[in-house]
C-alpha cells in the first residue's frame, strides 16, 4: 500500500462508519482523516481555522467527498479546491448517495476525478469502496 492519508468528508455518522469498515475489510490500511462538513474540509486542506499551522504540503492521496454537506456543500468545496494552485490537481472522488444528473454534471464540470454513488446494500458498498481504495491508493499516480 502507498503511504498517505485519505481524507473522508462525510456528515453522516452511519456512512462514515460504513466507509471506514469497508476500507478496512478491503485491506486499505492508510490513515483516514475524517471531517464532517465542507468548511472543516477546507480548513484541513488549507491549514486554516482549527487546523491552522497544519503542514499543508502533507496533502491526502485522495479526497472522498460527499455532495450534501452542512455549512458548505461538496460542490463548493470542489470548486474551491480546483481554483487553488496548491490543490487544483488533488484527486477528488464524489462518494455520495445522490444520483441526480445535475449533481453528476456539476461535479465533472468542476473537475471531479470520479463520481461514485453509494450503493444501498452493504455488501455492494464494501465492494465499491474496496475498488475505490485499491485504485486510488495502489494504482493511481499523483503529482508530488
Amino acid at each position: 500500500m502507498r503511504d498517505g492519508i485519505i481524507l473522508l468528508v462525510e456528515d453522516s455518522a452511519d456512512d462514515e462508519a460504513l466507509t471506514l469498515r469497508a476500507l478496512r475489510k478491503n485491506n486499505v490500511l492508510n490513515t483516514v482523516k475524517v471531517v464532517h462538513d465542507g468548511v472543516e474540509a477546507l480548513d484541513y486542506l488549507f491549514g486554516t481555522g482549527t487546523y491552522a499551522g497544519r503542514d499543508v504540503t502533507d496533502r491526502p492521496i485522495v479526497v472522498l467527498l460527499d455532495i450534501k454537506l452542512p455549512r458548505l456543500d461538496g460542490l463548493e468545496v470542489l470548486k474551491k479546491l480546483r481554483e487553488n494552485e496548491v490543490t487544483h490537481l488533488l484527486p477528488v472522488v464524489m462518494l455520495t448517495s445522490s444520483n441526480e444528473e445535475q449533481d453528476i454534471l456539476a461535479s465533472y464540470s468542476l473537475g471531479v476525478n470520479s463520481y461514485v454513488r453509494k450503493p444501498v446494500d452493504f455488501e455492494q458498498f464494501v465492494k465499491a469502496v474496496g475498488m475505490l481504495g485499491m485504485y486510488w491508493v495502489l494504482v493511481n499516480e499523483i503529482p508530488h
